[in-house]
């Protein structure tokens, strides 16, 4: 079926407002289903987790159905859904629990083209553990991490490669499923952070050969919350930090504190949109590769429309290679305005383009960027040629 980005737009209540959101890299607008989720858990009785009443019973059911609908999403196993805060607290937790087991001689490898939620946990817990942290470089003028650019910097004392899906700020889509077959040639672990590839395609966990694969809802229609996943084999091996009355089951055990209900009932939601974007039949996982396959056509030919249209303003500089397969994110500046002045025009007239580097802070580096960074324009799932259109005629103001 065609993608109806007209029936979407009608379940987000934000755009009401008349907004044109290309701010969804940093956080999704929200259907009207997820608000629901999240509202009618906070009327309804929930209580910790248990088995006696209604309320215990409820909260249990609202964590399974959370973990079958992230497993769904990923193409992996309910038993190896791990919810936390945030992606980056998550990873945090990965990382020190995975350093117990590194000492002096062993490395860890990340990347250059990472939001610094993939690069800053490895390297501070490589140095606690008297490791060494190695940094792979990526084409600054196309925007590319290639496999050979991390087998670069791989040796047999490497323990664990942390990459990218996409790029938070190229939309640049490096080939994960070679990087983490070169990682497991050299004995390591692949950790994929999948925040910015998760909310514009089909993801699989096996495909890409991810060891851990961290997403975060909030980036895909649903709420503040971060998801990992693991085999809950590979989980069995690591030993948090934790209370000691906490459950030593996985994939418990990675879980701080009572999980937040319903912020997990809203991502099941907001899965579940995901699965309808394209009405079908099917499992909800075959649902959810059908919906993602036609979402990421939607945005492709939007994409091509805000690549051809920026590229006809005088003085736009566009950053990384649009002919490169990439998720719809276009990164930019002006002569003359500093991107700062471009997103405060911009948002005057109505149009969310932030700018800065996005915690991508070595990426903006490599750029040459520094830390003042570019302007970001990111497609959603609600994104239409109007407000593309709305977008390149206010860059089009702006740069004359």
């Amino acid at each position: 079926m065609i993608y109806d980005v007209a029936a979407v737009r009608g379940e987000f209540p934000a755009l009401a407002e008349g907004a044109a959101h290309f701010d969804g890299p940093g956080g999704s607008q929200t259907p009207a289903v997820v608000a629901d989720a999240v509202a009618g858990t906070l009327r309804a009785a929930v209580a910790n987790r248990g088995t006696v009443t209604r309320a215990e019973q409820r909260a249990e059911e609202i964590i399974a159905a959370a973990r079958a609908a992230g497993a769904d999403l990923v193409g992996g196993r309910p038993g190896g859904i791990v919810f936390g805060r945030s992606m980056t607290q998550l990873t945090y937790d990965v990382s020190r629990a995975l350093a117990k087991q590194w000492g002096p001689g062993d490395e860890v490898v990340v990347t250059r083209l990472d939001h610094d939620s993939n690069v800053r946990p490895w390297v501070q817990a490589a140095a606690a553990a008297g490791a060494t942290a190695r940094f792979a470089d990526f084409d600054p003028a196309t925007g590319v991490l290639s496999p050979a650019d991390v087998e670069a910097v791989l040796s047999p004392r490497t323990r664990l490669v942390a990459v990218t899906a996409a790029s938070n700020l190229l939309g640049t889509r490096p080939d994960v499923p070679a990087i983490a077959a070169a990682a497991r040639a050299a004995g390591a672990l692949t950790y994929v952070d999948g925040v910015h590839l998760t909310p514009h395609d089909v993801a699989d966990v096996a495909e890409l050969g991810a060891d851990f694969y961290a997403c975060s809802p909030y980036k895909f229609l649903g709420p503040h919350l971060g998801v990992l996943h693991a085999e809950p084999e590979l989980l069995e091996t690591l030993h948090p930090d934790k209370l000691a009355p906490m459950p030593d089951s996985v994939p418990e055990r990675f879980e701080l504190g009572t999980l937040p209900y319903e912020l997990l009932a809203g991502t099941t939601a907001a899965i579940d949109f995901l699965a309808g974007l394209v009405p079908a039949d099917g499992s909800r996982r075959e649902r959810l590769v059908g919906s993602m396959t036609g979402l990421a056509k939607h945005e492709a030919v939007l994409l091509d429309r805000l690549d051809e249209g920026l590229a006809s303003i005088p003085g736009v500089t566009r950053y990384g290679d649009p002919a490169r397969r990439r998720t719809p994110t276009m990164l930019f500046n002006v002569a003359g305005r500093t991107p700062a002045q471009m997103y405060r025009g911009l948002a005057e007239r109505g149009v969310n383009a932030p700018a800065g580097t996005f915690y991508a802070i070595e990426c903006a580096r490599h750029l040459g960027l520094g830390t003042t960074g570019a302007v970001r324009a990111g497609l959603a799932p609600y994104t239409d040629e109007s407000d593309v259109d709305r977008l390149l005629a206010g860059v089009a103001e702006l740069a004359r």
